[in-house]
């Protein structure tokens, strides 16, 4: 598998989205998902805004699926007051594979993004391992949960907002920011400053204050259950106050809620700054 496509090349593989919508292909980047940072985030969000200002009634991102996640988070937080949907296509089995899901991901997704009724960043890809369904999760609210299987994405804490099934749309999700006339908004600045740490037992609180003195301005760390790291962390988070570092608890459990205030050691950390990340 190799990173490299035309846009002649994506609508002459796929030659049924010419009978779907207008479709307008340009490349922005040909890299693989995992060497993307965020300043490929903000030319995805960048180039976005301005096929949204020229008037696109939506705009497909076509990603390789490893960091799909991430990016979508991304552009949901850097496009702002969205008109129109913005939409993550990739596929889990290559195009040189008769398996592939990528022509099917793609159709759904440009009848998606040109007649869906709701206008935020999403992610579709396959509902089940069959080509029936695509489904299009919120780009904040979506995780990649296998490494293969045509179905990897699932919502977290929340419902797909809606389904591809039989070329028409149908809606599952009645909390959604719906399609309207408005002036869109970029905020596409992103800092590298900041760091995902996985707590774990015997984890080397040193790992924190390394951080710290490397410049980073926040930190996330993903406790146990509700909220939970070990007190040898606490002078670390301390620290992270007192120098105007922001730590941030989220969970390593996939569903479920944080919650400080049920255990002691919860207690402690907001305490000491830490913000509970819902």
């Amino acid at each position: 598998v190799v990173s490299a496509m035309t846009s002649r090349d994506l609508l002459g593989i796929v030659p049924e989205l010419v009978e779907v919508a207008d479709v307008d292909a340009d490349i922005l980047y040909s890299v693989f998902s995992e060497d993307l940072t965020h300043r490929e985030w903000e030319g995805m969000a960048e180039r976005a805004y301005e096929k949204i200002k020229a008037g696109a009634d939506g705009v497909i991102i076509t990603h390789g699926t490893d960091t799909m996640g991430y990016s979508a988070a991304a552009l949901s937080f850097a496009l702002q007051d969205l008109p129109v949907p913005v939409i993550f296509v990739g596929s889990q089995r290559s195009s040189d594979r008769p398996s592939s899901d990528n022509a099917t991901n793609l159709i759904g997704g440009v009848y998606t993004a040109a007649y869906a009724p709701f206008a935020e960043v999403v992610v579709g890809l396959h509902e089940t391992t069959s080509d029936d369904s695509i489904v299009y999760i919120r780009g904040t609210k979506v995780r990649k949960c296998h490494t293969s299987a045509r179905y990897a994405f699932k919502p977290v804490n929340d419902w797909p907002i809606a389904r591809y099934v039989d070329e028409r749309l149908e809606m599952i999700n009645d909390r959604y920011r719906p399609r309207r006339r408005c002036e869109p908004r970029l905020l596409n600045r992103f800092s590298d400053k900041v760091s995902l740490v996985k707590f774990h037992p015997d984890f080397n609180p040193a790992l924190l204050d390394w951080l710290i003195d490397d410049g980073i301005r926040g930190i996330v760390i993903e406790a146990t259950g509700l909220g939970q790291v070990s007190k040898e962390l606490w002078p670390a988070v301390d620290r992270a106050r007192r120098e105007g570092v922001i730590v941030g608890i989220t969970s390593q459990c996939t569903w479920g809620r944080v919650h400080l205030n049920v255990y002691s050691h919860g207690r402690e950390l907001v305490d000491r700054g830490a913000v509970p990340l819902e």
